[in-house]
């Protein structure tokens, strides 16, 4: 149960946004960076592959793909979180 007195900082879309988008297209570039210094065992690219439509090992163009798709993604996150958020914040469970 939340105090009446205790304030309630709301989630807001842009920042989300922004900072998932952000923290996923860093994770984006360590894991392709990581697939170019790692051992052909630990190819991480074909886990991608479904989740990136168009993405492509090794290729200017899949690079860029997944950079937009993944930055799309955090965006896509931040859009369905926030309101399901604020949604299930304002109720008492």
């Amino acid at each position: 149960m939340i105090n009446s007195n205790t304030p309630v900082t709301q989630l807001r879309v842009a920042p989300l946004g922004n900072t998932l988008s952000l923290f996923l297209v860093i994770s984006y570039l360590l894991c392709v960076g990581f697939g170019l210094l790692a051992p052909a065992q630990m190819r991480m690219y074909e886990a991608w592959a479904p989740l990136l439509p168009g993405f492509e090992w090794l290729t200017w163009t899949g690079f860029f793909i997944g950079l937009v798709e993944v930055y799309l993604y955090g965006w896509y996150i931040a859009v369905l979180f926030v309101p399901l958020y604020r949604v299930f914040s304002r109720s008492e469970l």
